[in-house]
């Protein structure tokens, strides 16, 4: 019975003697604190760096889209005014075209040329779709799959 008492008393003894033990646990568990809120302060700014660098990288290809959206409505914009019935018959009369009068046109008729006429889809030219058909284990639930496999091998047993 005096033996616990005599091992606390030690315990106590050696602490008395050197308190530099206590105040070196105490400094330990300071730096461990301040080691993990620093773990934990690196990684949130390097999440936050990261959003912030595809954040502007969506910016630059939000302008990107922006500018080629511009140059092509201007392209567009060229283009009718290029394509408009003034400007073509401008063009024309430079390259050296000129009106066609109303006698000056000739037809020409080709023998077995059909015009095409387009087609009209009706009901009658579309294929019948049928419903898919679905196979029994697809459409079998699992406790009926359990009594069937259970029946199975209780008709086997009985013969």
């Amino acid at each position: 019975m005096n033996l616990p008492n005599v091992n606390l008393n030690h315990f106590v003894h050696a602490y008395k003697v050197a308190p530099w033990r206590v105040q070196r646990q105490w400094i330990g568990s300071a730096l461990l604190v301040v080691v993990t809120l620093a773990m934990i302060a690196a990684l949130y700014l390097d999440v936050t760096a990261q959003a912030a660098i595809a954040g502007r990288e969506i910016q630059d290809l939000t302008a990107a889209i922006s500018v080629s959206r511009q140059a092509s409505t201007d392209l567009q914009t060229r283009l009718a005014s290029m394509t408009t019935a003034d400007a073509m018959e401008a063009r024309a009369e430079a390259l050296g075209y000129r009106s066609l009068e109303s006698g000056e046109a000739e037809y020409l008729v080709v023998a077995g040329y059909f015009k095409p006429r387009p087609e009209i889809l009706s009901s009658a030219s579309l294929p019948r779709l049928s419903a898919p058909s679905i196979p029994p284990e697809y459409t079998q639930s699992l406790l009926d799959w359990v009594d069937e496999r259970i029946s199975r091998s209780s008709a086997r047993g009985m013969q």
